[in-house]
């Protein structure tokens, strides 16, 4: 579900969807138990199937139809455990995990950015940061930083409200820039897309997105345009630009974060070959880029 990591929060309205009927179509003692912080004695509402809270309209991340990498992952993780994927789809807006996994309606959300604080997070299982698209032979060509001199006469495009968008201004870059709304309707609406189809027709010269965005994105855009487009990962910034990412259970759920911590060491080779197969540009423990 992870979209724009380190963004700041704007003003969103959350679909209600009736968190206080929800619990008390629980049992009474399954929400005692967790008022009292005992969530670990009955973690999995049904341990018969992997219950996965997700975005119906995400991608690369997820949608309806299976299409993302974190549908991907969990139906891998399903597979291991030997369990059918079952979802609960509800918008990644604010109010996500509190209609979702803290309703009980799903017990894991497969793409979180470790140490958020409204979940508890497993071992991450891919590190990956704000990447920088453009065409080659555009003069751009070798820029690793938001500070190389090349970037101050280019119109570049950036999400608002994401950490490059503070480093742009610090920078002198937003004067010509594109801004691109953080908060859409994502049913009709993508802003990464458009951004990366911006930069494929020439209509601005470079793009900052969230890696998983700029990979996926750079690649399709890539095919229906016939133009080759690079993607470069930001690691020289003074900013912190990268992020390790996990699955999040609820707190208190410790029994069934240490089994997903075992499935994410036992199988992080199939983790990252699916991370592969939908560019995302993954990075070591020491911040430097894995090769494809």
């Amino acid at each position: 579900m992870a979209t724009f990591p380190g963004e700041r929060r704007l003003g969103a309205g959350a679909r209600a969807l009736g968190l206080a009927a929800v619990l008390l179509a629980l049992p009474d003692a399954y929400a005692l138990a967790q008022d009292q912080g005992l969530g670990a004695a009955i973690e999995l509402v049904d341990p018969k199937v992997l219950r996965v809270c997700a975005d119906p309209h995400n991608l690369p991340f997820s949608n309806e139809a299976g299409e993302g990498f974190e549908n991907k992952i969990a139906e891998l993780l399903g597979r291991k455990l030997g369990r059918p994927v079952v979802y609960t789809f509800f918008p990644q807006i604010i109010g996500f995990y509190r209609n979702t996994l803290n309703a009980y309606r799903c017990d894991v959300v497969i793409g979180v950015v470790k140490g958020d604080e409204m979940v508890q997070t497993t071992t991450p299982y891919y590190h990956t940061t704000y990447a920088l698209v453009f065409k080659p032979g555009h003069g751009l060509d070798g820029v690793q930083s938001l500070e190389d001199p090349r970037l101050q006469d280019k119109r570049i495009g950036v999400i608002a409200g994401t950490p490059p968008a503070t480093l742009m201004v610090a920078d002198g870059l937003m004067e010509r820039a594109k801004p691109y709304p953080l908060t859409v309707d994502t049913r009709v609406e993508s802003p990464a897309l458009s951004m990366v189809q911006d930069i494929a027709a020439d209509r601005i010269d470079a793009g900052v997105l969230w890696g998983p965005f700029a990979g996926y994105y750079a690649r399709h855009a890539s095919k229906e345009a016939a133009a080759t487009l690079t993607v470069v990962p930001l690691q020289e910034e003074g900013e912190h630009m990268d992020f390790h990412i996990a699955l999040g259970v609820r707190r208190g759920d410790d029994a069934w974060k240490l089994s997903l911590d075992r499935l994410i060491r036992d199988n992080r080779a199939e983790v990252s070959a699916i991370l592969d197969d939908y560019g995302v540009p993954l990075l070591d423990d020491q911040g430097k880029p894995l090769p494809p």
